[in-house]
C-alpha cells in the first residue's frame, strides 16, 4: 500500500499490520488522504502504480475538498490530491472509506463494543461529519467553528438535521463545566 497522508494515518496502518511501500510494481493500493506534504514525488509514484503498472486501485479517506483552518483560513484536502491522480492517470477512485460512508464508524464502535444509539458524533460539516452520523443512525452535534455558518445550518433540511447546533464544543457540556 502507498499512502499518501500525513504521518498519523501511516503509523496507524502500519500499527494495524499494513505493509507500506513507494515501490510502485509493490503497491496494490493507493490512499489518498489530506497531506501538507504532498509533491511531484509522490504524484509520480501513484502514477507509476495506476498507470504504468495497472495494478494498484486508489481509495481515499474523505471526499473534504478543503480542510477549515483557524482564522477562516483553509488548505486543500484529500479530494485535491484525489483531482491530481485521476486527471494524470485517468483512474477513478474506486472507494471513500472514512467520512460520509457509516463503515468506519460502524467498524470504531464494533471495537469499541458500543452502540450508535449511545453515542454523538460532532464535526463541523454537514456534507461529512453529519452525514456519516445519519449513516449509523447516531446522534449528532454540529459546530459552526469550521466550514458550516450559522445561515447554512439555518437552511438545512428537517432529515438532514443534526440533533443539536452549537456555536463552540465546550456546548456539549453540562451547565457550569466550561469557563464562558
Amino acid at each position: 500500500m502507498f499512502v499518501i497522508g500525513e504521518e498519523p494515518l501511516k503509523r496507524a496502518l502500519t500499527a494495524a499490520g499494513v505493509r507500506l511501500t513507494e515501490q510502485p510494481e509493490d503497491i496494490d493500493i493507493v490512499v489518498a488522504s489530506y497531506d501538507r506534504t504532498f509533491d511531484y514525488r509522490k504524484l509520480q509514484i501513484a502514477f507509476d502504480a495506476l498507470w504504468q503498472h495497472r495494478r494498484a486501485v486508489l481509495i481515499t479517506s474523505n471526499p473534504d475538498r478543503y480542510c477549515p483552518m483557524p482564522g477562516g483560513r483553509g488548505e486543500p484536502d484529500a479530494a485535491a490530491v484525489v483531482a491530481a491522480i485521476e486527471a494524470c492517470t485517468g483512474v477513478t477512485c474506486q472507494a471513500n472509506l472514512g467520512k460520509p460512508g457509516a463503515e468506519m464508524l460502524q467498524t470504531t464502535l464494533g471495537m469499541l463494543g458500543l452502540a450508535a444509539d449511545r453515542c454523538v458524533m460532532i464535526g463541523d460539516r454537514l456534507s461529512t461529519d453529519i452525514a456519516m452520523a445519519a449513516a449509523a443512525g447516531m446522534d449528532s452535534a454540529l459546530v459552526l467553528t469550521g466550514e458550516t455558518t450559522p445561515e447554512m445550518a439555518a437552511a438545512i433540511a428537517p432529515d438532514a438535521a443534526p440533533t443539536w447546533v452549537l456555536d463552540r464544543i465546550d456546548g456539549l457540556l453540562p451547565e457550569g463545566g466550561h469557563d464562558g
